[in-house]
């Protein structure tokens, strides 16, 4: 069906250009919307004389001095038109709007079964056969680039959302739908090009994608979007595992929120060990805290200045000049910290293996808090 504020302003465009007045109605004779260029009152009788009408075999005629005509959606009757007057001029207007109003039906009904198949194809409700066939009739190209982007804002988004990311995206270059409350989905799609085939056409997409991903999240925030995050899946080349690209950027989401919260675009590719770590069953993750910690509890024990100071260590690659001149203290307070914490866990992290199992093992300590939070 078409949404009412797109029929509601093509009627008054019409009925503005041709200066008649104009009423689209259910088959049971209920106005739908309507534009009184000729400032002239419906009948009485308006819904008893559409019923007639409905149950004609004409598919235009004249009722009381006032033109119907039945608007089709393939074979489907879905809407009655009423044309002021009775002379020839309404006539062929009213002829012209019909015809108008038959096609943006047509064209919703075929966004509306794409939009149902990409949702179903996202959430793996389609049989393998229904994937091929369905998409050859609704003309969906099967193996053609594709990847899915997931926009999660962190406050509730409201309705026109995803119209406004449609309108950013543009046509011909994938699909947007939504399967919950809280999330947009954009299917983008790369058809491959004469200079980039194969494996080096997928290495473009997943760059493209990042950097669609980022000039999207700039354009959000500057309609006022606070707080999103855009995650991508991995580019697939057959339409059967679109859903697979979809479940990555949906795991890409979940992973950045526990082990990298200042990144607000992220690929599937780029989570590391993350996304080893987030598959781990949480008694595997207790065992192994306690072969690593022992009595110690790193929440507890730890203070917050050591855990930051280790963590601009690791970012400056175990170098204890580099670090203690980045937090501008001085090196033997660094080597202090670093003693502090040997002595809590029994790891020193100026040693590479030591620092790798430290690594790991707050990385593990996150994602349990992570999921004791949410299972709150």
């Amino acid at each position: 069906m078409i949404a009412k504020q797109v029929m509601q302003n093509t009627i008054e465009g019409l009925a503005a250009i041709a200066h008649v007045d104009l009423r689209v109605l259910d088959t049971d004779g209920r106005l739908i919307v309507s534009a009184p260029a000729a400032g002239k009152d419906a009948p009485a009788d308006e819904e008893r004389t559409v019923r007639e009408f409905v149950n004609s075999p004409a598919d235009a005629q004249e009722i009381g001095g006032d033109q119907y005509f039945k608007i089709f959606d393939g074979e489907q009757l879905v809407y009655i038109l009423r044309v002021a007057g009775g002379e020839e001029n309404a006539h062929m207007l009213g002829k012209m709007v019909a015809f108008q109003l038959s096609g943006l039906a047509v064209a919703y009904r075929e966004r509306f079964d794409r939009d149902n198949f990409v949702k179903n194809l996202l959430l793996d409700n389609l049989l393998l056969v229904d994937i091929y066939s369905r998409a050859r009739k609704l003309r969906i190209a099967e193996n053609v680039g594709r990847a899915c982007m997931v926009i999660r804002p962190e406050k509730e988004r409201d309705a026109g959302t995803i119209e406004m990311i449609r309108g950013m995206i543009g046509s011909g270059r994938g699909f947007v739908t939504e399967i919950d409350e809280n999330d947009v989905i954009i299917v983008r799609e790369f058809p491959e090009t004469e200079e980039e085939s194969g494996e080096e056409a997928e290495i473009a997409a997943a760059q493209t994608l990042k950097e669609e991903a980022g000039a999207l999240l700039e354009k959000l925030t500057a309609e006022g979007f606070a707080d999103l995050r855009i995650s991508c899946g991995t580019v697939v080349r057959d339409l059967k595992d679109v859903s697979r690209s979809f479940k990555e950027a949906k795991m890409a989401l979940e992973v950045s929120r526990i082990f990298y919260e200042n990144e607000r675009v992220i690929c599937y590719s780029e989570l590391g060990i993350g996304r080893l770590i987030y598959q781990l069953p949480l008694p595997l993750c207790r065992m192994f805290l306690s072969e690593t910690f022992g009595e110690c509890r790193p929440e507890r024990d730890i203070d917050q200045e050591i855990i930051d100071t280790v963590d601009v260590f690791f970012e400056n690659s175990l170098n204890v000049s580099e670090t203690s001149r980045k937090l501008f203290i001085h090196r033997n307070t660094l080597v202090y910290r670093l003693d502090k914490l040997q002595k809590i866990t029994g790891l020193d992290v100026r040693v590479f293996e030591d620092a790798m199992t430290y690594r790991i093992a707050m990385m593990v300590v996150r994602y349990m808090k992570y999921m004791e939070d949410i299972s709150y």
